[in-house]
């Protein structure tokens, strides 16, 4: 959220170790949401309602410029994972811009499980108002449906739960870190989440605890029901439309009231083992915040890195119309390409030699088909159009590198798919590492002849976005070679078809100040 000057990031912390427990509410603040500042964490179990751990939540803005809290308290160790209920906290010090100091009032839990599944009740949302009352939603789950729980209130006390969810799903398993957010059908800029009128349109977003990713709907809000209602121009479900289609979980919007936009911010995960975590003292990282508005097909989200980024740019290199021709590797020089904003625009002349889209593949889960090509179809697979793309974090003589990369498919029906891959498959000679290979279809017009990709590299992590942000994958990796001055970077082609860098822009990314 923002207040008085300064974002404040609220996050799940374990302050006594690498690994899940202990959890308590990580608090840092910044001017340009990229340099930061960390504070003392601002909520901690102290009471019975968050004996054993205060899990997440969301804030609020009330009315008055005062802000409040709503997280979910574990109230006892059983049933597994915990006993559920939300509870608030208030600032000790509204005119304190820091916010450092946070009380938990003793009629908390202000929330509770009655009829819900105890164990599996649990992140509430921004509220917004409309008709008089405050309004947020709680994620759940009974046996393997999703639920999301509505909740009303008039003073932010008191609340009562709808008599029907706000939405739910069959065969999804639960649904964590639920957002709801409205997003305006014209233009880029955000909306206040209490937002309503003719060109609004909502994103219900769902982090699946079993697949471990975030899936998004677009859809229509019914006032008079309360009810969400996804529009049918994308799956609801598993096989539905990701944010991110790599390490990416637990994601939060909020909008920003100065540069009017909808931020996201998304949690990666380790790629390491737990001993390993231990070793090194942490674990798990917050990608680059985004800024996410409605692509102008109404259809699905665009993401962009936020434009602060650009400020840690720093020595620069330029290339423009370099050709690669099948088996060629180009290597970009004059960068720290450990620490790295990479630009590049591909052209080609001809689709004539991409290869034919295997029937088969359909075969593969609808949730896991292009994740599943890209494993099959890795950047050392000759291809008629592709693989081309950037080799990232790739040690001298190959032995780990990270490609990320298009292939081009054409279909019996004489149209044509665009894959995008991120392969941690060779990224490391460790064997202990997950290295999973990740892939998401790109929806682009090929008439141009052309594929933009920027990927922004820092040691253990690359995040690529497509075509101006219609598919992002996000990688962790932990190479043992190809690290600080001993990591190199390239162009490469391994298609037929000859490929054209029409422009290549990339910096040196100076390091942010976390302190």
């Amino acid at each position: 959220m923002y207040y008085k000057g300064f974002y404040h990031l609220f996050y799940q912390y374990n302050p006594k170790g690498a690994v899940w427990g202990n959890i308590v509410w990580g608090h840092s603040v910044s001017k340009d949401m990229i340099n930061w500042i960390p504070l003392e964490p601002a909520i901690v179990p102290s009471k019975p309602f968050d004996k054993y751990g205060c899990w997440s939540g969301s804030a609020t803005i009330l009315p008055g410029d005062k802000p409040v809290i709503i997280y979910t308290g574990i109230i006892n160790k059983k049933p597994e994972p915990g006993h559920q209920a939300q509870s608030y906290a208030i600032p000790a010090n509204y005119s304190d811009p820091y916010l450092r100091k946070w009380i938990k009032p003793d009629n908390n839990p202000i929330i509770k499980p009655i009829h819900e599944n105890v164990s599996s009740f649990r992140d509430p949302t921004t509220a917004w108002f409309n008709n008089g009352h405050w309004k947020l939603i709680v994620g759940s789950k009974n046996n393997r449906r999703g639920i999301t729980y509505l909740y009303r209130s008039r003073d932010f006390i008191k609340w009562t739960k709808a008599k029907h969810p706000f939405h739910t799903k069959k065969d999804v398993g639960m649904w964590e870190c639920p957002d709801f957010y409205p997003i305006s059908s014209q233009g880029t800029n955000g909306l206040d989440t209490s937002t309503l009128g003719d060109r609004v349109k909502y994103v219900f977003k769902a982090s699946l605890d079993i697949t471990r990713f975030d899936y998004y709907t677009i859809g229509s809000y019914n006032l008079v029901k309360d009810k969400y209602v996804p529009d049918n121009t994308s799956v609801d479900g598993w096989a539905g439309l990701r944010y991110d289609y790599g390490n990416f979980y637990a994601s939060k919007t909020f909008f920003d009231p100065i540069k009017k936009r909808r931020i996201l911010w998304g949690w990666a995960n380790e790629s390491s083992t737990r001993s390993e975590d231990i070793a090194k003292g942490w674990a798990g990282i917050q990608l680059i915040p985004r800024k996410v508005w409605l692509d102008p097909s109404g259809h699905k989200l665009l993401q962009w890195p936020i434009n602060e980024l650009e400020r840690l740019r720093d020595q620069k290199i330029e290339l423009s119309n370099v050709k690669i021709n099948k088996g060629d590797t180009i290597e970009v020089k004059g960068i720290n390409v450990v620490q790295a904003d990479v630009d590049v625009t591909f052209t080609f002349l001809s689709l004539d030699k991409a290869e034919l889209y295997d029937e088969k593949w359909e075969n593969f889960p609808a949730e896991d088909l292009a994740k599943s090509i890209c494993g099959i179809k890795g950047a050392t697979v000759q291809g008629g159009l592709g693989p081309f793309g950037l080799l990232t974090l790739a040690s001298s003589k190959l032995e780990e590198y990270t490609p990320v990369f298009f292939r081009i498919f054409k279909t019996t029906e004489k149209k044509h798919k665009v894959l995008f891959c991120s392969d941690a498959t060779p990224s490391s000679i460790n064997k202990n590492e997950y290295k999973p290979s990740f892939g998401g279809f790109v929806d682009v017009d090929l008439t141009t002849k052309k594929l933009s990709l920027r990927s922004l590299i820092d040691h253990s992590v690359v995040e690529s976005f497509v075509e101006g942000g219609k598919t992002v994958i996000s990688s962790r990796v932990y190479p043992t070679l190809a690290i600080n001055e001993n990591a190199h970077l390239h162009l490469f082609n391994n298609g037929f078809e000859i490929v054209t860098i029409e422009r290549l822009h990339a910096w040196s990314m100076k390091t942010a100040h976390i302190n």
